[in-house]
Order: structure tokens, then C-alpha cells, then sequence
């Protein structure tokens, strides 16, 4: 194990870029060393953030210099397919924002391609309330069901707009819905047999245009999973509730009791350090229900808009580098994401469920 400083490369540093570098800023003998960013404006904002880092507008000349032990792909989402091509060859470990590609061909490609440590971000997996839902997940029984809503606020506005359309996103249901996929499959362990979804774009982005061109993005959905173990999963996502208390709810019921998490929004929070989650379980026999609060490191909470994820998902990250092993969100764990969302996206388009 070295102790030595580990020194990062981000690619891309728009909004997620700017909580990746808060993060690391308080991960021990860690540093972004190198940024890399098209936009100017980003490059600058970053330069506040990440003092003494040195600035590329073009990736490939950050590579080229080769200053960096690991990199971080930050940049839309329709451009994470090249760069990983470009990044793979470094040998370096990566750490690549969700989802991993916009189809689950390109994924493949670059699970082909792997010879070094990719680790997929899917940072919803590391929130202190939903961690402690995964710890006490036996407490159910054998699980049945999984249920996530995520009502919420719109897409943000983003650099060049990126986010507004699906050929660059890959699909709501995969650009945002990939953690919900993530998290059905950690949950349950086990793998997705069966996908239905009702979705459409009905009260954001109406009014917009780009360069003449209307937003196709969906602000609502409903999808069923069905999964090998028998057990089956519910997405509930509404992004025009920007006024509900509780963001995400994930719940897990089983043949003994039901588990739930129930976390709070902090986009509009005047103070993300007050944030405080809840999990509550339900036990059928005694028909009682204990709810109990869950709060994090006030520290951790103000560097980021995901309750600590990406703060812990770098502190494994960071340890991985140092004493070796593999990324606990793996290319296949990218691929079934995509996947997933791909067929969400198909059966909201025919109105008949993808078997995968």
C-alpha cells in the first residue's frame, strides 16, 4: 500500500465534475492534479476549485502528458464511449460517471476492450440511508418486491444543453433511471428477466427549443421489472414534483417485513448539513413499524447533492488504487443498467414489454 499522493485527471467539469472535485479534496493524499474541458468557462470555475491542477481543453493532450495515476470521465454522456476508448490504453485505473455508454452495445465494446479497473459511478449505491438499507435488507424475509420513486425536480440546464436530448443522453430511462436499475439489482441480487414501462415528456421542456430543435426527453414514468429470483421491481419517477419532501423512497418487501428508506431532496436545501434521512421497518407478525432517523458527516453533505455517495464512492475508489482488487460497481453492473434502461425505453415507445 502507498501512501503517496494519488494524483486525478477529470474529464469534463461541469456540475458533476465540480462535486467529483470537492470530493476529492477530502479524500487523504489525494488531488486532481490535471482537468480537462472543451468549455472555458468550466476550465475557469474549475481552476477556483482545484488550485495548482493543470488545464487541457482536450483530453487527449492531458493523456498525453501523462501526469495523472487515475482519471475520472465527467463529460455528457454520448461521449464517454470515445474517451473511454482513448483512456483504456493509459492502463490507469477509471472511474466513469453513469451511465457507462448510451447502448448496451457500446458497453460491450468496452468491456471487450478493458484491461485495467473501470469502476462505474453509480453513486445512489452509497448513500448512508440506502447503505443501511442494503445492511438490514434480510431483515424482510425473501424479498418480493422493490419499489423506488424518485419525485423530483427538472433536468438542470447543462453546457450545451446535452442533457435536452436523448441521442446524447441515451434516454431518461437510462441517463437518470440507471441507479434505480443498480439498486434493484444490488437489493435483490439478482439479474432482470423482464421489462414493461408507460413513460412520456408531458409538463417540462415544452417551450424549449435548441438551434430549432424541441427537448424529446420523458419527465414521467411508470416501469415494471420482473427479475430471475422471482421477485419484482416498481420505478415510480416523476420530475415535476419539485415540492415533495422526500426525493427517493425505496422500499423492499418481503414474506416477513417491509424495509424502507426515505430520503430527503437537497437541490432547494437552504442547508444540506440539516438534511436528515429516515428507514423504517414494518414487521407483519407483530404489525408494528419502528422509523428511525439516519444522519451524515455535515462536511460530507455540503460537498455534493447526493447525501455523502460520492464522497464514500471515492474513498473506495481511492483504496482500490492503493491496495489493488476490483471496482465494486463493475462494466457488467454499467452494461445491466443500460440494458435495462434500454428496454424501458423500448417498451414506452411499442407499449409491450422487452424480455432481456
Amino acid at each position: 500500500m502507498t501512501t503517496s499522493t494519488l494524483r486525478y485527471g477529470l474529464i469534463g467539469s461541469g456540475m458533476m465534475g465540480q462535486e467529483h472535485i470537492r470530493n476529492i479534496a477530502l479524500i487523504d493524499n489525494a488531488a486532481v492534479t490535471a482537468i480537462a474541458d472543451p468549455d472555458e468557462g468550466m476550465r475557469n470555475l474549475s481552476a477556483q476549485n482545484a488550485p495548482g491542477a493543470r488545464l487541457f481543453s482536450d483530453y487527449k493532450d492531458m493523456l498525453s502528458a501523462n501526469m495523472c495515476d487515475a482519471y475520472v470521465i465527467v463529460a455528457p454522456n454520448d461521449t464517454h464511449h470515445q474517451i473511454l476508448r482513448d483512456t483504456l490504453p493509459a492502463g490507469k485505473p477509471i472511474l466513469c460517471e453513469k451511465p457507462l455508454c448510451i447502448t448496451s452495445d457500446q458497453c460491450r465494446e468496452i468491456i471487450a476492450l478493458a484491461k485495467t479497473p473501470v469502476w462505474v459511478a453509480m453513486e445512489y449505491r452509497y448513500m448512508d440511508p440506502l447503505q443501511e438499507l442494503y445492511a438490514a435488507r434480510a431483515d424482510v424475509g425473501t424479498a418480493r418486491m422493490i419499489a423506488i420513486r424518485e419525485h423530483r425536480f427538472p433536468f438542470l440546464e447543462k453546457v450545451g444543453n446535452w442533457n435536452r436530448f436523448s441521442s446524447r443522453t441515451g434516454g431518461t430511462l437510462t441517463e437518470k433511471c440507471c441507479h434505480h436499475w443498480d439498486l434493484m439489482r444490488l437489493m435483490l441480487g439478482s439479474n432482470p428477466t423482464r421489462v414493461y414501462a408507460s413513460a412520456a415528456m408531458d409538463v417540462n421542456h415544452q417551450s424549449e427549443t435548441y438551434d430549432g430543435v424541441k427537448p424529446d426527453i420523458i419527465d414521467n414514468a411508470y416501469v415494471i421489472v420482473d427479475f430471475e429470483c422471482g421477485a419484482r421491481g416498481m420505478l415510480d419517477l416523476c420530475m415535476f414534483a419539485d415540492g415533495a419532501k422526500w426525493q427517493e423512497i425505496v422500499t423492499i418487501t418481503g414474506d416477513k417485513a417491509r424495509l424502507e428508506a426515505r430520503i430527503p431532496g437537497s437541490h432547494n436545501a437552504k442547508d444540506k448539513t440539516a438534511l436528515k434521512a429516515e428507514l423504517s421497518l414494518a414487521i407483519r407478525d407483530t404489525h408494528t413499524e419502528t422509523t428511525r432517523e439516519i444522519t451524515s458527516d455535515p462536511k460530507i453533505l455540503a460537498a455534493g447533492s447526493h447525501h455523502g455517495s460520492t464522497y464514500y464512492q471515492h474513498q473506495k475508489f481511492a483504496a482500490m488504487i492503493r491496495n489493488g482488487g476490483t471496482p465494486e460497481v463493475s462494466l457488467d453492473d454499467g452494461l445491466w443498467s443500460v440494458r435495462v434502461g434500454e428496454a424501458a425505453g423500448q417498451s414506452a415507445k411499442t407499449g409491450l414489454p422487452v424480455t432481456l
